[in-house]
């Protein structure tokens, strides 16, 4: 690829900002439209989304929130992982038979028990994270965003949530 190529490839990539609302801290992540090109147009479709931050229990380095459905029609699988990466930012559709366990400690009301299940928008901040449930088995996520700027200070505030707690905490996504 030469210069002029990469350069006509970097301005036609499209961004997002991801921001921990109450800690005022924010990261940059590039579409992989050319990976999940569905789930892309899908995000992107539906953006600004908001809701209430969690940090995973199970899949480790995690943290997300979850809104309702937006995808018509889902996006399918494309681009999976069970094994995400630093940086990762993946898109899970939930079914509502499988978030609406009361084990996983969700407020009666709130998006996990809608009536047309969730979606999940997260991000991954460490390694050695593993999307496995014991209820559920093997999670796969469709990877459809990589963090280029803001990763550090994210992982900070994503330690901060897990010491600290999640309570009050928004996690919002919107086209940057």
């Amino acid at each position: 690829m030469t210069a002029g190529t990469a350069d006509r490839a970097d301005a036609s990539a499209r961004y997002i900002t991801i921001t921990l609302d109450k800690r005022g801290v924010s990261c940059r992540a590039r579409l992989l439209d050319d990976e999940a090109p569905r789930t892309c147009r899908a995000v992107w479709d539906a953006l600004p989304q908001s809701g209430s931050a969690y940090h995973a229990k199970y899949a480790r380095n995690e943290v997300y929130t979850l809104v309702p459905p937006f995808a018509d029609p889902k996006p399918g699988r494309e681009n999976p992982t069970v094994t995400p990466i630093p940086g990762d930012v993946v898109y899970f559709g939930f079914e509502p038979w499988e978030i609406g366990n009361p084990a996983y400690g969700y407020d009666e009301g709130s998006v996990a028990h809608g009536e047309q299940g969730a979606t999940d928008l997260a991000f991954f901040y460490g390694r050695n994270n593993l999307l496995i449930n014991g209820d559920a088995g093997w999670v796969p996520g469709n990877v459809f965003g990589t963090i280029v700027e803001g990763l550090p200070e994210m992982a900070a505030a994503a330690q901060d949530l897990w010491l600290r707690g999640v309570e009050g905490e928004t996690l919002s996504y919107a086209r940057a």
